[in-house]
């Protein structure tokens, strides 16, 4: 650091520093601050000061303390050896951090985000000569059994390889050399990119896949296309976190970002024990060796907290440069949001809706906005996307508060999650009337090109009998169920045998952990046809005590956890059929057959 840039403390306030004596300094510059060189950011600049905030505890600074600019703004650093480790919210890896201070993080700690002793074996994919511009890939490393990493040409680096080396280096060591039009540039397999800035591609494409969760009431009902945006809100106990957990374990994303952003210490803590020991069901190897976690507990500082967004967001769309598809989770976007509110008060900003600074929503759209599917930069050709869904945690589980509300604006799916669903214990306890999905349509074609043609017809019919059940509910909680009628009694029927037998989900052990597409289809082919059927008896004079009595009832609330998986569905559905055309062929009814299909 040179000694020209080094200013002093003039005021300090909780995590924000006020200093002068630097006049080139600017925003967004890292600076060093005190004398143990505690890490921050410049927020503001003034004729005569500048505002940092310090990503560490500052008890015990002193104004007149010096000031140390780096020149730098906040950056990732990017490269082999992100995958299966866990940073805090400024990229310092906690497993370091446990070896060289011990169990507590202390102050003004310096370790590198990428391990420099360790040899990745560079095997090159260009060769002297070539040409070469920003994205294309020059090389790669294993980084982990499951992810190949591929090493690109930064941005605003083009020209012809001079030379290429293969064999086992460190993340530092020269692999290529570039001629470019102002002289050679050696690149090494580090990248360092400024967290606030979304790295560039080439093209952005629509959304059109789903990422298959494996969870019904997603992927069915509200899903989230890949490289979309997805809000899961709900007050504490309603599963938030859970629900996130399966989406990192069994979602068909190929690299996973968990963000644990202001969450209880205890939770994390228990995250970070059990998610190495979780088993990713299409490879048989630990989830670890395809996520990233960064862990930013509520104790730690606030400002770290607010930076964590950022470095999860960037790393992600590193790995979408590399062609894969990303899922990035941000547990919980609420106490980031809180985080801005803290430092927004301390630098005497003028608050807005419960002491939020107006800029809340440009932020949160700037953080959703981050994901999407795109072609990458640069050769060859490949396709990556950054899927982004974020929890909120509402105080009260009230949803008419300022990031919910925001955060609606800005995604395109909402899981919103039911306090009273949580305490009936139905999980997921995603309410299906109040959850919205803007994708839904749009991957319909893949769900009928991929799995049925028939998919929508029932999709909407099921959403269709959900919502008049809850009309039906109202009446009934006045009048009692045995007043209804007949049909009215068949739709609360059938409404049970969705929500129990479709809707609810195990999220622990069992066959039905994670549902695959085609299962789901057969389901809900199965609960709906059965409704239609008995809807045909019913307005032909059968009694519905007839069909309520029916044991295959109960059978269709529980066969999705028969271990004969599919075929135990396939095998339920030709019994119920077989019993209802038998019950027509009693009272002299002929119905319409219902063609198999899927």
């Amino acid at each position: 650091m040179s000694s020209e840039r080094v200013g002093s403390i003039i005021s300090i306030s909780g995590p924000v520093v006020s200093a002068k004596g630097i006049p080139d300094i600017k925003i967004g510059e890292v600076v060093y601050v005190g004398e143990e060189r505690l890490l921050g950011e410049v927020v503001r600049v003034a004729r005569d000061h500048f505002v940092v905030q310090v990503y560490e505890d500052t008890g015990g600074v002193r104004p007149e303390e010096p000031v140390y600019a780096s020149g730098k703004l906040l950056v990732a650093e990017l490269g082999p050896g992100l995958m299966s480790s866990v940073f805090d919210g400024v990229q310092r890896p906690l497993n370091v951090i446990l070896e060289k201070t011990g169990p507590f993080i202390r102050r003004g700690v310096k370790v590198n985000a990428l391990p420099r002793d360790k040899k990745w074996e560079f095997k090159p994919t260009v060769k002297v000569g070539d040409k070469v511009s920003p994205g294309d890939v020059i090389g790669t490393v294993q980084e982990t059994s499951m992810i190949e990493h591929r090493i690109m040409v930064p941005p605003g680096i083009s020209g012809v390889v001079k030379e290429i080396h293969e064999g086992n280096f460190t993340v530092e060591d020269t692999v290529a050399v570039i001629e470019t039009a102002s002289g050679q540039v050696e690149l090494n397999m580090i990248q360092e990119w400024p967290v606030r800035r979304p790295r560039p591609f080439a093209e952005r494409l629509t959304s059109e896949v789903p990422l298959i969760i494996g969870q019904r009431v997603i992927d069915t009902f509200f899903p989230v296309a890949k490289g979309g945006a997805a809000a899961i809100p709900g007050g504490f106990g309603t599963g938030k976190t859970v629900t996130l957990h399966k989406v990192a374990m069994y979602s068909d994303s190929q690299v996973v970002i968990y963000i644990g952003c202001g969450e209880r210490g205890n939770e994390i803590a228990e995250m970070l024990k059990e998610f190495p020991e979780l088993i990713d069901p299409k490879s048989g190897k630990s989830i670890m060796e395809r996520s990233i976690i960064i862990a930013n507990t509520s104790n730690m500082p606030v400002s770290a907290r607010e930076a964590s967004i950022y470095m999860g967001i960037t790393m992600a769309e590193y790995y979408r440069d590399q062609g894969y598809h990303v899922t990035l989770i941000a547990d919980s976007t609420s106490r980031w949001a809180e985080a801005l509110r803290e430092i927004s008060g301390r630098l005497g900003e003028m608050p807005v809706e419960r002491g939020y600074p107006a800029y809340l929503p440009d932020r949160i759209a700037e953080f959703y906005e981050r994901g999407g599917r795109v072609r990458a930069l640069g050769s060859p050709e490949r396709e990556g996307s950054v899927t982004v869904l974020g929890a909120v945690s509402p105080p009260g589980g009230d949803f008419n508060e300022p990031v919910t509300i925001h955060t609606l604006r800005f995604v395109g799916t909402m899981w919103a999650l039911d306090p009273e669903l949580a305490y009936r214990r139905h999980f997921p306890a995603i309410n299906w009337l109040r959850s919205f999905s803007q994708y839904a349509e749009i991957v319909e074609r893949w769900w009928v090109k991929n799995v049925a043609e028939d998919f929508p017809r029932y999709r909407a019919k099921a959403l269709r009998l959900l919502t008049v059940s809850s009309e039906i509910e109202a009446i009934a909680s006045v009048v009692g169920e045995s007043a209804l009628p007949d049909d009215q009694r068949l739709i609360l029927l059938a409404a049970e045998i969705l929500k129990e037998g479709f809707l609810r989900q195990t999220a622990l052990t069992g066959v039905d952990v994670f549902c695959p597409p085609l299962k789901q289809y057969w389901l809900l082919k199965l609960m709906i046809d059965f409704f239609d059927r008995a809807y045909d008896l019913i307005t032909r004079r059968v009694s519905v005590e007839e069909i309520v009595n029916l044991p295959e009832v109960y059978e269709m609330m529980r066969v999705k956890e028969d271990e004969r998986d599919l075929d135990a569905v396939k095998e339920l559905y030709q019994r119920v059929m077989a019993k209802l055309d038998s019950i027509a062929k009693r009272h002299g009814v002929v119905l319409e057959q219902t063609p198999m299909s899927g």
